[in-house]
């Protein structure tokens, strides 16, 4: 359906929400957010918030709840202040936010939340989780790359069954060409170098995410939604942009926005080569990344219809 834009105020934040389509009894509503630097409080009030107003209202017979939030990294996991350490931000933009109160168990995220790295991160913590796991209650980190499968359940006992299920899957982390092919070799206390190329993504890890769309090709199978061989990727999460996307959508607005793209633009150097790839070998049906602190929508249409007629989204 057509987007809607509502402003949700909470505290001193006002969150502008987009929102498209009309929730079914059998779908997934799912909210996505850009970079958070640390503001997860101010999230969930205006999502809550959101809900009671908004979602409540179209469908009440479903109280309206958003099922899952997805977040696009730069979520700065601090559990306390001797992790400033492993933070690469600017001095003035060290504070604690809001994750440790989470971490800690005195709050609970309300929205089962799905996270992926960014470049400003608490990286000791979430290098302790390189292949993914709880990094709060409620509140699942994808690891350095991964894919999960979200399912949603309806009834309870002999008339417990599944309904639905969203397959996900994420990239953390941004391209840089001089470690890319290297290994994992940091580790904490981290200098200055590792600092920054801790979160930079390697070969290895664009790899693994690369397999999960060779299965089809190899045997030469249909995608079965039932199962999880050869399932498509409903959402790919990462924190830089593919390159190449900013010739996908609406390029003369995005310029006018952030002139000083132009160059990379031009040039094609914007966004993530590996990214790229992935894009075009997983094809998954939507697309969702941060990073560069600009809405920017874009569709790809695939040229091999056989692959996966379903456009991609951004």
């Amino acid at each position: 359906g057509p987007a809607r834009r509502n402003s949700c105020k909470s505290g001193d934040h006002v969150h502008y929400i987009e929102s498209s389509g009309s929730p079914t009894s059998t779908s997934f509503t799912v909210a996505v957010q850009g970079c958070s630097h640390g503001e997860l409080d101010s999230i969930y009030e205006a999502l809550k918030t959101y809900e009671s107003q908004e979602l409540q209202a179209e469908n009440p017979e479903r109280s309206g709840k958003i099922d899952i939030l997805i977040c696009c990294g730069d979520v700065q996991t601090l559990r306390n202040p001797a992790d400033f350490h492993a933070l690469n931000v600017p001095p003035k933009y060290k504070t604690m936010g809001d994750f440790h109160a989470y971490y800690s168990g005195r709050k609970v995220a309300p929205i089962l939340t799905i996270m992926i790295g960014g470049n400003h991160e608490s990286s000791n913590y979430l290098q302790e989780l390189y292949y993914g796991g709880w990094v709060a209650p409620n509140i699942w980190y994808m690891g350095a790359a991964g894919v999960i499968n979200v399912c949603k359940n309806i009834g309870t006992g002999e008339n417990f069954h599944k309904i639905a299920t969203l397959r996900i899957a994420g990239l953390s982390g941004i391209y840089n060409s001089h470690h890319y092919s290297l290994g994992r070799f940091e580790m904490p206390p981290y200098n200055k170098g590792s600092l920054r190329s801790v979160y930079h993504i390697r070969h290895v890890d664009v790899q693994r995410l690369k397999a999960l769309g060779s299965t089809e090709s190899i045997n030469h199978q249909k995608p079965d939604a039932s199962t999880n061989v050869n399932r498509t990727i409903d959402i790919m999460v990462s924190h830089d942009w593919p390159r190449g996307i900013a010739h996908h959508g609406n390029t003369s607005q995005l310029l006018q926005r952030k002139p000083f793209f132009r160059e990379e633009v031009e040039s094609n150097t914007l966004g993530n080569p590996a990214s790229e790839m992935l894009l075009h070998e997983l094809r998954p049906r939507y697309w969702f990344a941060a990073h560069l602190h600009v809405k920017f929508e874009a569709t790809v249409k695939h040229g091999n219809a056989e692959k996966n007629s379903t456009d991609e989204n951004l």
